[in-house]
C-alpha cells in the first residue's frame, strides 16, 4: 500500500506541477514593486482602512470556504467601517490565489482567506511558498464536519459498506476531489489505513462536487457536511460519516470515522493571510476586527448553522497549530 501511495503522490505531483508553472512566470517581476509599495504604506498605518478590503477567496463560490468568508466579511464590515469584497481566484489547487496575494501591494488592502489545502501545495513539491510566507491574522472558524457523502439511493448505508464493497472491487468505486487539495489526502489516506483502491476523480471545487453527485456522476463526494445539510435533511443525500476525532455537539448524531475504524481525522481551518511585508499594526486592527466577529452572538449563531465552529485563534497560536497540522500531513505522505 505504500507503493500505492507513493505512486499517487508522484502522479498528482506531476499533474499540479503542469498547472503551477504558469502561475509561477510573474513572481520575479513584482517583487521591486512591492517594495517600493510597503515603503509608501507605511505612512498610513493609523488610519487603516480607508477604503474597500479585497478578501482573495482561492476557491469557487458556492463552496464552504466561499461562505465562510461571505459569512465573516458581512461581519468584518461592521467592525472596520470599511466594505469587505470577497473575489474568487480559482486555480492549480489553490496556489492561483494564494500567489495573488503575495503579488499584491504590502498595504493591507489584499488578503487571503484560504484552508489546508495551501500545506499541501508545498509539501507535494508544487510551490515553494505556504502558511510561513504570510503574516496570520489568525484563524477565525474550524470545520470539524469534514464528510463522505453518498446519494440518497446509494447502497452504501455507512462507512463499514464502502470498505467492504471497494476492498471486493478494486478501482471501482468513484469518489470526487480537486487534485492537490484537502479532499485528496483524505482519500489518500483511507487507502492506505484500509487497503483499498478508489476511483478517484477530479472534479473540481466544493460546487463542482456537489453538481457531480446530483447529476449521478460520481459514487461518493468527501465535503463540509455544512455545505449539504440541506441535501441530507431532504433524502437527496446521505452522509457515511465526520473525520473528527471526535462527536461534535452541533452534529451530534453523526458518527466519526474513527467509530466506524478508521484510523485516521482531519479537521478543517480557515486563516487570514497579508503579505508578509504588511505592517503589524495593520495586520493587528485586522485580527482584532476578526477576533470581535468571532465573539459576536450573531456570527456564532449563522456559523452553527453551516455547522462551522467559531474559534478565534491569534496570530501567533493560529501558526503553532498550523505548523502542527503540516508535520502530521508530512507524516502521512512519508507513510
Amino acid at each position: 500500500m505504500k507503493a500505492l501511495l507513493k505512486r499517487g503522490m508522484t502522479t498528482l505531483t506531476l499533474l499540479l506541477m503542469i498547472a503551477v508553472f504558469a502561475g509561477c512566470a510573474s513572481e520575479g517581476t513584482t517583487q521591486g514593486a512591492n517594495e517600493e509599495n510597503n515603503s509608501q504604506s507605511n505612512g498610513q498605518v493609523g488610519d487603516y482602512p480607508e477604503k474597500p478590503i479585497q478578501v482573495i477567496v482561492p476557491a469557487g463560490a458556492g463552496g464552504d470556504t466561499d461562505a465562510n468568508a461571505r459569512l465573516l466579511g458581512k461581519y468584518l464590515e461592521e467592525e472596520l467601517g470599511q466594505s469587505v469584497v470577497i473575489s474568487n481566484v480559482t486555480g492549480a489547487g489553490g496556489t492561483v490565489g494564494a500567489r495573488e496575494v503575495l503579488d499584491a501591494d504590502a498595504d493591507g488592502y489584499t488578503v487571503l482567506f484560504f484552508h489546508n489545502s495551501l500545506l499541501l501545495n508545498r509539501i507535494l513539491g508544487l510551490v515553494d511558498f505556504s502558511y510561513d510566507s504570510f503574516k496570520l491574522a489568525g484563524i477565525p472558524v474550524l470545520d470539524h464536519g469534514n464528510t463522505f457523502v453518498v446519494s440518497g439511493d446509494s447502497p452504501f448505508e455507512d462507512l463499514q459498506d464502502l470498505i467492504d464493497y471497494a476492498r471486493e472491487h478494486p478501482g471501482e468505486v468513484s469518489i470526487a476531489t480537486e487534485v492537490g487539495g484537502f479532499t485528496h489526502l483524505q482519500l489518500l489516506a483511507l487507502e492506505q489505513d484500509q487497503d483499498i483502491e478508489l476511483n478517484i476523480v477530479d472534479v473540481g471545487g466544493a460546487s463542482d462536487k456537489v453538481a457531480a453527485l446530483l447529476g449521478g456522476h460520481i459514487d461518493i463526494i468527501p465535503t463540509s457536511l455544512g455545505l449539504v445539510k440541506d441535501y441530507i435533511e431532504s433524502g437527496e443525500m446521505r452522509t457515511l460519516g465526520i473525520m473528527s476525532r471526535e462527536r461534535v455537539d452541533i452534529m451530534s448524531d453523526v458518527p466519526t470515522f474513527t467509530e466506524q475504524g478508521v484510523n485516521s481525522s482531519f479537521e478543517k481551518f480557515f486563516f487570514y493571510g497579508f503579505h508578509p511585508d504588511t505592517p503589524d499594526e495593520i495586520v493587528e486592527t485586522f485580527s482584532q476586527a476578526v477576533e470581535r466577529v468571532v465573539q459576536t452572538e450573531e456570527y456564532v449563531a449563522e456559523a452553527e448553522e453551516f455547522l462551522v465552529t467559531p474559534t478565534f485563534m491569534s496570530p501567533e497560536k493560529a501558526f503553532e497549530y498550523i505548523q502542527e497540522t503540516e508535520d502530521y500531513y508530512i507524516e502521512l505522505s512519508e507513510e
